[in-house]
């Protein structure tokens, strides 16, 4: 098949790439800059969609970057970085005269309120409580389009672990210094997925015609809390993890609004995506951080 990715120079989209090639797919990245391979967005406005079997958009600027303040300029960039790249493919997909099968969108479990009690699948309500929940409700309306011709998936994606990126690259330094523990309560909820499962269950929703709709692209150890998280890297690189980070040293990093995805979490079932056939290559943490850190 031949596979378009939206955003796909980063960390989960290098490892898409690498898995559809070796299952002997062909991949074109939408990014800024021109190359082997690649079309820019300008091209993909200017010309359309290329031919193409599948479409994947995984753009979006990184929400917990701490080195950019939580200001009203960084939350329009983080709105823009995903509805408009999002609102491009869902066009340039509805004008094409050979649509694609398959128009697979990465969005979050930011969708899903925080909670230490309930637990939410698929069809679980959400989307309208705060800032994020909200970007999620707008960027997956963004991606919708009219007809039936091309399959529309979603999967809502917990944090995501694996080698040489993601969240473990800015926790490995202070754990291996034996620096690292939970967060705030420790309480929260986790919800987490290997790099390897979360390309996985997108190679899946290009490659199965019967998978359409929401997925939750978590692991299916949806009760991981943030302290057993914690505890769990600590092994994985030989130290404890004891030191706590309190909430507020969370906020005052991260301001109040945005702390709220690291001191508060959800407990988030993977319902459809086990039924629709998907298997997990780490459905536990331990052989998940065990690889994540070698």
């Amino acid at each position: 098949m031949r596979v378009l990715i939206g955003g796909g120079t980063g960390f989960i989209g290098k490892a898409l790439t690498h898995l559809l090639h070796s299952r002997g797919h062909e991949v074109t990245v939408v990014s800024r800059q021109p190359g082997a391979h690649r079309i820019t967005w300008n091209e993909l406005t200017s010309s359309g969609l290329p031919p193409c079997d599948a479409v994947v958009n995984l753009a979006g600027e990184n929400i917990l970057n701490p080195f950019r303040r939580w200001n009203e300029a960084y939350q329009k960039e983080l709105l823009s970085s995903r509805l408009d790249t999002t609102y491009m493919l869902a066009t340039a997909i509805a004008g094409a005269t050979q649509p694609p099968q398959a128009w697979v969108l990465v969005t979050g479990t930011a969708y899903y309120q925080p909670s230490l009690t309930a637990e939410y699948d698929e069809d679980s309500p959400g989307g309208n409580f705060d800032f994020f929940s909200n970007l999620v409700s707008k960027w997956e309306a963004a991606a919708k389009i009219p007809g039936n011709d091309t399959r529309q998936v979603v999967v809502r994606s917990g944090v995501v672990l694996g080698r040489g990126g993601g969240a473990i690259s800015h926790m490995l330094l202070p754990f291996r210094l034996g620096l690292g523990g939970p967060i705030g309560s420790g309480q929260q909820f986790f919800p987490w997925i290997h790099i390897e499962d979360l390309s996985g269950i997108l190679v899946h929703a290009i490659e199965k015609n019967h998978v359409k709709g929401i997925l939750n692209g978590v692991s299916p150890a949806s009760s991981t809390t943030n302290a057993e998280f914690a505890k769990a890297l600590g092994t994985a690189v030989g130290r404890p993890a004891l030191l706590p980070l309190p909430s507020p040293a969370v906020q005052a990093i991260f301001g109040q609004e945005r702390s709220v995805m690291l001191l508060e979490g959800q407990k988030v079932i993977p319902r459809r995506t086990l039924a629709s056939g998907y298997q997990y290559t780490f459905p536990e943490l331990q052989a998940a951080l065990k690889q994540a850190v070698s």
